[in-house]
């Protein structure tokens, strides 16, 4: 799905930057023809990636650094993408966890907004996608794409987690690691304590369970990368959808507390879903077996246990040291071309960079709960506040306008405004429309999020969400 001649071009004033620069990389292929061309045909497909922490500005979390541009201190950008042939990126927002309340909620919200500036930043070269007709309409225009997913949902607890889930989807998330490493009120990471080293136990929460099954209900991805085996397994218990590992490796070839056993292989893949492989080097094997050629060992070995339909690719770039044959994203290519070598056909090449991942989404998608055809016309809810705008107060007047479609009745009982997950009853202005909330208690941190929702007579429901920040 990548456009030959301009690809040449990227390859050239790639090769041009590395000229200049000492300190990365950037791949110039030589490769077959037949691999060149398999590459260009497939949608190739990375499902975790830690990009977005060299976006923001590290004292501020506000974005600062352009993806749009070869950046020296990212091994993923969109002309590294481009010049690698990857057509599709799924960014995480990542967090271990924070002792402080609200900063994982904050920290999680910053990242996100990072995403959504950087599409404004690059509208004419890269778009987000929330669905996977998206995902293929996005590359048909020759756009690189990204989806949003999180990393480490230590923002949830018992008296916000289904509403900021919400708002969450709301947002374009439709991956959610529950956690990172560390322990959560969902479950528990492979270090198996909390972030303040208290040692945790019992797996899956009863708080985890009910998340997981609301984003079933969403159409959301469960993703099992970073729990530790009791919790991976009460997941398989509960989930009624297909689960992904966005960047695991395979036990039976390195042993690590990150790699998945064959059964948790055999597991994933019985619900259907896919072990995305991870790039990074400490995963795949001792020091000085750590290449490419290792990484695709990776991936055979999960065909030969299971099949080519539950494989794929979650490179884990930005999030750590690659293989030194596939630093980067521009580099991406020479998977095919390993593969190609190894006697794989086009078909089971495609699946594998990106056939594979579209199906799992498409089925988590298609396993949602849809509303109902609800009668009637809906309502129009424009906020006063943009995505990712700042306000000066700590205490902030939201508002929003109501626009009535035409024969449309609106039930102002049904109005409600929800922050950070908490659930508010908000004013409405019959006469002028306006819906508006003021803040009391003052907001803890610096990154928010803010649902205006509405519903019509017959139970249509409306809802427009923003990220925004405490300017001071």
């Amino acid at each position: 799905m990548k456009r030959g001649m301009e690809k040449i071009l990227v390859f050239l004033l790639v090769l041009l930057f590395v000229i200049g620069s000492s300190t990365i990389a950037v791949a110039v292929p030589a490769i077959s023809e037949n691999a060149l061309k398999i590459h260009d045909d497939a949608i190739t497909i990375d499902t975790h990636n830690d990009t977005m922490l060299r976006v923001i500005d590290s004292n501020t979390w506000l974005p600062v650094n352009n993806i749009g541009n070869l950046l020296s201190n990212a091994q993923l950008d969109i002309p590294k993408m481009e010049a690698g042939g990857l057509d599709v990126a799924f960014f995480g927002s990542y967090t271990s966890g924070y002792t402080q309340i609200g900063r994982a909620g904050s920290r999680l919200l910053s990242l996100i907004n990072a995403l959504h500036w950087t599409e404004r930043m690059n509208s004419e070269k890269f778009g987000l996608a929330f669905s996977v007709n998206e995902i293929e309409e996005l590359a048909r225009e020759g756009k690189s794409v990204g989806v949003p997913t999180i990393e480490g949902a230590y923002s949830l607890e018992e008296y916000n987690a289904i509403e900021l889930l919400n708002q969450y989807y709301d947002l374009g998330i439709r991956v959610v690691g529950l956690c990172w490493s560390n322990s959560n009120s969902l479950g528990e990471g492979v270090n198996e304590k909390y972030v303040d080293g208290t040692p945790s136990e019992g797996g899956l929460t009863n708080l985890g369970v009910e998340v997981v099954k609301e984003m079933n209900r969403l159409g959301m991805i469960v993703d099992v990368s970073h729990m530790n085996e009791e919790t991976f397994w009460d997941v398989i218990e509960v989930a009624e959808a297909p689960i992904m590992a966005s960047h695991s490796n395979v036990m039976g070839l390195f042993e690590h507390a990150r790699n998945l056993t064959d059964e948790q292989i055999i597991a994933i893949a019985n619900t259907n879903g896919i072990v995305q492989q991870n790039f990074y080097a400490g995963y795949l094997g001792p020091v000085g077996d750590r290449d490419l050629k290792k990484l695709v060992d990776h991936i055979e070995y999960v065909i030969d246990l299971v099949g080519i339909d539950y494989v794929g690719l979650g490179s884990d770039f930005d999030g750590g040291g690659m293989p030194v044959d596939l630093p980067n994203a521009s580099f991406y290519y020479r998977i095919t071309e390993e593969l190609v070598e190894r006697g794989y056909k086009k078909s089971e090449i495609e699946k594998i960079l990106g056939k594979n991942t579209l199906r799992v989404m498409k089925e988590v998608q298609n396993s949602a709960e849809k509303d109902p055809e609800n009668a009637g016309q809906g309502i129009t809810i424009v906020p006063d506040i943009q995505m990712g705008e700042g306000v000066s107060s700590y205490t902030p007047l939201l508002k929003a306008e109501v626009l009535k479609d035409k024969g449309s009745h609106i039930d102002e009982s049904k109005f409600r405004v929800i922050v950070d997950g908490i659930v508010y009853s908000p004013e409405y202005d019959e006469e002028t429309g306006e819906l508006s909330l003021q803040i009391d208690e003052p907001l803890i941190e610096k990154f928010h999020v803010v649902t205006f929702e509405g519903e019509n007579n017959s139970g249509k429901v409306t809802r427009e969400t923003r990220i925004f920040y405490i300017e001071n």
